[in-house]
């Protein structure tokens, strides 16, 4: 027989004329589901449906069955089955469930049905007393995945809503401010907005709007279906591009392909296949032009990948697939690929502007110079710029004038038409443009020092000072 207390049972009787199902009876009991850590408790729900004479043919006014009809082996085998055939590897496992709104409103209804009754008595039930269906469901189901599986993963289960005629209560009219509409102007009622609008409205109000104890449901929910999802990983490393022809990402203007690879692609292709990820999000530290090289250590990088299906490789591997980018392709090549953690990646952003980066740049100009004419400009430091955004990136850029300081130059006689000029610049100052001037929106600029007009015929990416990802050694 179920044990139930004697404080239990106005609570049993009331929820049972309401037509709550075992299990619920006893989340408002307190009673332990976790059948991982009490095996008493399956024997407590088989009492307490034989003592309570729980109909089967009835749903659940509160867990409209999930706890019954989604809560046992057959749907673990279904998880763990979905599991094996994604063909993960993992070491915990985290089960989910994302449950119906409504759950909450029902329960609120039924936590007031036996409220009053309760302190008749006087007996006290809060409402964070209650174990929540999600937790019962995570309890019973969490043991009997794990035995199927014989280790984790991270599972989420959806179930899915078949209560229409709920979603259209007087909520919104009770508590507008809970339920604000979108941008497509409807009204969302998640799960969020109704915990909240359940801890402002007043029971008097509440019984208002809604039936207490809540009404039979004709049906039980269903379950629309199970998915696995790994967290993600994080890959850092640094690149070099040798190609003067190579964009860092995909380039794509008005729906037209304009290069047939990117550096993104290059490193992305065999990382993706090592980690059998599903996805990734791309990021550097800066981003060069697609006609300009990036030499030296090379430009720090990062990729989310999403939803990995290999989540660890070793240092051997990572060596592997380090060797495997670089042999793909003789326009870029990689060093210093590692995994890194989440918290790891804020590291290459921060503090971004107030780095250094160095370059050399082949420039012309149209009057024929003379070695001495250039010497000066070796002598110039900590020169401040003023920066109008630049037409060629004024569609994707918002128009502003930024500051940037060049910390260092020098200069390398060619002809009298070339020379090599070197920069140590702030992140961020546009080279290009403060050679040509970009039409006086750059100010001061490289024609302006020389009283000639001058322009840029090559760039390097010499180095990119981030101190990060660590160096490992070759």
């Amino acid at each position: 027989m179920l044990p139930l207390k004697e404080k239990d049972k106005p609570i049993v009787q009331k929820l049972l004329s309401a037509g709550c199902c075992a299990r619920c009876i006893l989340r408002f009991c307190l009673f332990p589901l976790n059948t991982n850590e009490n095996n008493k408790s399956h024997d407590a729900e088989d009492a307490a449906a034989v003592t309570l004479k729980e109909e089967e043919s009835s749903v659940c006014v509160l867990c409209l069955g999930i706890l019954h009809q989604f809560c046992g082996a057959p749907q673990a085998v279904k998880v763990s089955e979905t599991v094996k055939e994604e063909k993960y590897e993992f070491d915990t496992l985290v089960l989910s469930v994302s449950l119906p709104a409504q759950l909450c409103v029902r329960e609120h209804s039924c936590w007031l049905h036996v409220k009053k009754e309760v302190r008749e008595k006087g007996l006290v039930l809060d409402k964070d007393d209650v174990i929540q269906v999600k937790e019962a469901f995570k309890w019973i189901m969490q043991g009997l995945v794990a035995k199927e599986l014989g280790r984790g993963v991270a599972v989420v289960t959806r179930v899915g809503d078949l209560h229409d005629e709920e979603k259209n209560s007087c909520f919104a009219s009770a508590c507008p401010d809970c339920f604000k509409p979108t941008k497509n102007k409807q009204v969302r009622k998640t799960g969020m907005a109704v915990v909240k609008a359940l801890e402002k409205i007043s029971d008097a109000r509440f019984l208002k709007h809604y039936p207490c104890p809540p009404a039979q449901p004709s049906s039980c929910c269903s379950l629309q279906d199970v998915q696995c999802v790994h967290v993600s990983v994080f890959v850092a490393g640094r690149y070099n591009k040798f190609c003067r022809s190579l964009p860092q990402t995909p380039w794509v203007i008005d729906g037209e392909r304009r290069m047939e690879s990117s550096v993104e692609e290059l490193i992305a292709a065999p990382i993706l296949s090592a980690f059998r990820a599903d996805g990734f999000n791309f990021s550097s530290s800066g981003r060069e032009d697609v006609d300009v090289r990036t030499l030296g250590n090379g430009r720090p990088f990062a990729m989310e990948l999403l939803n990995p299906h290999k989540s660890r490789l070793n240092r051997a591997e990572m060596k592997q697939l380090q060797e495997t980018i670089n042999k793909s392709s003789e326009k870029i090549r990689v060093r210093d690929l590692q995994v890194v953690s989440r918290e790891a990646m804020s590291r290459m952003k921060e503090g971004e502007e107030e780095k250094t980066k160095s370059y050399t740049a082949l420039i012309w100009t149209q009057k024929p110079i003379e070695r001495e004419e250039i010497t000066f400009i070796d002598d110039i430091k900590e020169l401040t710029l003023d920066q109008k955004t630049p037409l060629r990136v004024l569609h994707r850029r918002a128009l502003a004038v930024r500051q940037r300081v060049i910390h260092s130059m020098n200069t390398r006689f060619l002809d009298p038409h070339h020379f090599y000029l070197g920069l140590k610049t702030q992140a961020g100052t546009y080279i290009k443009e403060f050679v040509h001037g970009d039409f006086g929106r750059t100010k001061p600029n490289l024609c302006e020092l020389l009283k000639t007009d001058t322009d840029i015929l090559e760039l390097d990416v010499e180095s990119v000072d981030v101190d990060w990802p660590p160096a490992i050694p070759e």
